[in-house]
This record gives structure tokens, C-alpha cells and sequence, in this order.
């Protein structure tokens, strides 16, 4: 399976970043193809909210964001992982998420789907928060789950961790380490 991992942090070695790499751990042990994706680290511009794209579902921007296009399309399992800012998904997965604004119009403009392959497509999204409140998570679900769905993705496992701000305050987790290894083995575990 070819998995693909977006990485919303702009935070290096961040507490997202960490929970990420171990969710990826069990796929990579299994021989997957992982690729990691870091928007904050690549050149997308925003959507320019043209309406190019309306009749061609094709985006006129060419930059970086032409690599995702092609790993939202040859990928079977897909993997967000995002710190919270202000109850949402950070800029920088926003920005890219934005930017499927073409594939939003391949798919229910144009009637033209992404192909599943034999395992089928499934996602992964993993959240990390200082506030203890479970609706400020909604929204960021909500967001995925819409992202999700435009690049066909039926289903996705959503998992999110409170009280986690600091640099490396993660690792005094060790229950978010177990739940996101084990979630990266039933992403890719055969049905």
C-alpha cells in the first residue's frame, strides 16, 4: 500500500510530529511506501477562488501543490496529523486542504471520481491540543472529514489528545503513543 502523511505543524520535532512518526511506525515495519508531506516547508499558495478549476477540475497555480495532487491520487491510506490553533486545523494543512478545491470540482462538478484501488481508500487524523474540551476539536474533524470525503476517502479514524502544549509534553502520554501505533496497524491491516 502507498500511505501518505500530512503534517500540519510548523513546529519541528513537535508534539504532533512525534505522535505522526509513531502512527507511521507500524507502516513502515510492514514494508508500506510512506511519503511525508510538510506544507509549511513546501511553496502552495492559497486558492485564489478563480473558478478555473469549475470546468476542467484542474487547478491553474502550478507550484508544489501538483506533487500532493498526484499522492492524493496513486494513495491508498492517508494520514493528517495537526496541532489545534484557535479550535481549527492549522494554516499551513488549511492552505493545501484549500487548494483540492479542483479535485472538489473533478469529482461532484465533473462526475469524475478517484479510483479506488484493491485495498480501497482509508484516513488517519490525529489532533493535538492544550484545551481540554472535546468540541474544540469538532471543527477540525469536520474539516478533514470534508477534505477526506472530496479525495474519495470514505472512512477515517479520528483521534484526538488534550492538554498537550509544551515542547515534548507528549511523551508524558504514553497512552496517545499506544492509540496512534495501533491505529497506523489497522490503517493499513488487510480486511
Amino acid at each position: 500500500m502507498k500511505v501518505v502523511a500530512f503534517l500540519g505543524s510548523p513546529r519541528v520535532q513537535g508534539n504532533t510530529e512525534i505522535l505522526l512518526k509513531e502512527a507511521l511506525k507500524p507502516i513502515n515495519e510492514a514494508g508500506h511506501e510512506t511519503t511525508l508531506i510538510r506544507p509549511d516547508q513546501m511553496n502552495i499558495s492559497p486558492c485564489l477562488n478563480c473558478g478555473a478549476c469549475d470546468a476542467s477540475g484542474e487547478c491553474i497555480i502550478n507550484d508544489e501543490m501538483d506533487e500532493v495532487y498526484e499522492l492524493i491520487r496513486k494513495c491508498d491510506r492517508f494520514i493528517m496529523a495537526s496541532p489545534i490553533y484557535f479550535a481549527g486545523l492549522t494554516a499551513q494543512i488549511k492552505t493545501m486542504i484549500d487548494r483540492c478545491q479542483s479535485v472538489w470540482c473533478e469529482k461532484f462538478l465533473l462526475n469524475r471520481d478517484i479510483p479506488s484501488g484493491p485495498e480501497g481508500r482509508k484516513g488517519l487524523l490525529i489532533m493535538v491540543g492544550s484545551h481540554d474540551k472535546e468540541m474544540q476539536y469538532k471543527c477540525g474533524n469536520t474539516t478533514a472529514a470534508a477534505f477526506f470525503r472530496t479525495i474519495s476517502v470514505p472512512e477515517h479514524q479520528t483521534l484526538y489528545y488534550t492538554g498537550i502544549d509544551a515542547m515534548g509534553e507528549v511523551d508524558n502520554r504514553p497512552d496517545a503513543f499506544k492509540e496512534v501505533f495501533e491505529a497506523g496497524q489497522r490503517l493499513v491491516a488487510k480486511v
